[in-house]
């Protein structure tokens, strides 16, 4: 079994002054970044928890883990099985739900992949590949819940 190692760095960026005194006292934001990454994320929290909505949060960041985890097994799995892609796009969409203490989970999330293909014979497949990307992704796997799919294949229009 292989072993895949990471890592990042977050830094709080958000003490006004008084540290965190108290709930209001502090803003939320922080950078993440990794070495030799070229850019590093500007983040906070949701702006229901008092962050900035100009900045990710790490809800957003979740959701686009799976989203790209998932269509980087799709393309994949597509160029092994003679089905050319040509465009892709997902609109991924989670619901957390958050408990009266305060503390939540995710409950679902449903990615809404469109994928262009390079003909019309490709569709079928186009669709049926995205399963075992779902199986395959390491993100979805590491999930306590099922994140499905909605596809819809479309062909390219040659110009």
């Amino acid at each position: 079994m292989k072993h895949h190692h990471y890592a990042i760095t977050t830094k709080w960026t958000g003490n006004l002054g008084k540290g965190t005194a108290d709930y209001r006292s502090y803003n939320r934001n922080h950078v993440i970044s990794a070495l030799d990454k070229q850019v590093d994320i500007p983040a906070s929290a949701d702006p229901s928890f008092l962050g900035d909505a100009a900045r990710y949060n790490p809800e957003e960041l979740f959701l686009s883990s799976l989203s790209s985890c998932h269509m980087l097994w799709y393309l994949h799995i597509c160029s092994v099985n003679g089905v050319i892609v040509t465009g892709y796009t997902d609109q991924a969409k989670g619901t957390m739900e958050e408990n009266e203490n305060g503390s939540g989970r995710f409950v679902e999330v449903i990615l809404h992949p469109v994928v262009t293909v390079a003909n019309e014979n490709m569709v079928e497949m186009a669709d049926q590949l995205h399963h075992q990307a779902n199986e395959m992704c390491f993100i979805a796997n590491s999930c306590n819940f099922p994140v499905r799919h909605q596809s819809t294949a479309i062909i390219a229009v040659e110009p």
